[in-house]
């Protein structure tokens, strides 16, 4: 069945229900207009948006309708994440183009639904239109936090720890055997096949973060390490040290190194699309975050390198040897 079976108006009313997670700030859901909510008094609102595009962000025929929108909601997530706040309402925009399976797109929602209960996020509305070639998917969020707890990448002072809230890597080991058609024959590959395609938005260690003594900046993994590492240092007027030593790399990343000739450190500091959270906090309140974070989370908040007064990004490598760190990243233009 295809989308022009049922209509705009009848692929609402479809996608409509499980949408509305949140009810008590709700005032109207998907069905008039536009969607009216209430705010949290005292807050101020966060508002994200991301679009994803067939052949340049995925390929339909390398994913499920699941995967797709779990993922699509995960990035917009992972924004309001990265300052720290707690994310609210999602409005979904989608270009649908004419072979689409309406199956597909069922599943596509079942994605998003998933992990919006998981966060308690509303899906309120959008838009649905055709689509000549490829589909398109467009998310808004918004999020809520006070205004003196937001995390900005602005915020990194010289001796602060630089931490990360997960592994690095995965993600861009699981898409080189996705891009590369092998098989995942292992539990290691597959489990880099998931990280990459149902990645994990870090909020709940957004708001701790946001919440603790000493945390000065922050930002999401999306472009890599490298990259993300490098907005906070331009905007902040700083530079950093990394330890190769200390980069968080699992084990299945370490399995399809070796299995594949890569350096499982490039992978961590090169990959993107993780979706861990990278942030600075004081030195003298370093190891006590850590503590709590683990005590919280029952894993730890790596403690990677240190903000430097001189511009650049280097990494101190396991010879002893120091090698400036260049941004590598996926560019659009």
């Amino acid at each position: 069945m295809k989308l022009k079976d049922i209509g705009e108006f009848g692929f609402i009313d479809r996608i409509g229900e499980g949408c509305l997670v949140r009810r008590r700030d709700v005032v109207q859901a998907i069905g008039d207009d536009a969607a009216a909510f209430r705010t949290p008094d005292g807050e101020v609102t966060l508002l994200t948006a991301d679009m994803l595009v067939e052949r340049v962000h995925f390929l339909l025929n390398k994913t499920t309708g699941f995967q797709l929108g779990y993922k699509a909601l995960a990035v917009n997530l992972s924004d309001i994440a990265a300052m720290g706040g707690a994310a609210r309402e999602a409005f979904v925009s989608i270009a649908v183009p004419e072979d689409c399976p309406l199956e597909f797109l069922d599943d596509l929602y079942e994605g998003m639904r998933a992990l919006a209960e998981k966060y308690d996020v509303n899906i309120l509305g959008g838009d649905t239109t055709g689509s000549r070639a490829d589909l398109v998917i467009n998310i808004s969020v918004t999020g809520s936090i006070p205004e003196d707890q937001i995390l900005l990448r602005s915020g990194a002072r010289p001796g602060d720890s630089i931490f990360v809230t997960g592994c690095l890597g995965d993600s861009k080991a699981g898409l080189h055997l996705i891009l590369n058609d092998i098989e995942a024959d292992s539990p290691e590959l597959q489990a880099l096949i998931t990280a990459h395609n149902l990645p994990e938005p870090h909020l709940r260690e957004g708001r701790f973060l946001a919440r603790a003594d000493g945390v000065h900046a922050a930002i999401d993994v999306s472009d890599g390490l490298s990259s993300d590492l490098g907005h906070i240092l331009k905007r902040s007027g700083v530079g950093a040290r990394i330890y190769e030593e200390r980069l968080p790399i699992t084990d299945p990343l370490k399995h399809f190194c070796e299995r594949f000739g890569f350096n499982s450190a490039e992978y961590a500091v090169s990959g993107g699309e993780d979706y861990v959270l990278l942030g600075t906090v004081s030195s003298d309140r370093s190891k006590e975050t850590a503590r709590q974070f683990l005590s919280r989370f029952k894993r730890p908040l790596f403690l990677i390198g240190e903000i430097t007064e001189s511009k650049g990004m280097v990494m101190a490598r396991l010879n002893g040897q120091e090698e400036t760190i260049r941004p590598s990243s996926w560019e659009h233009f």
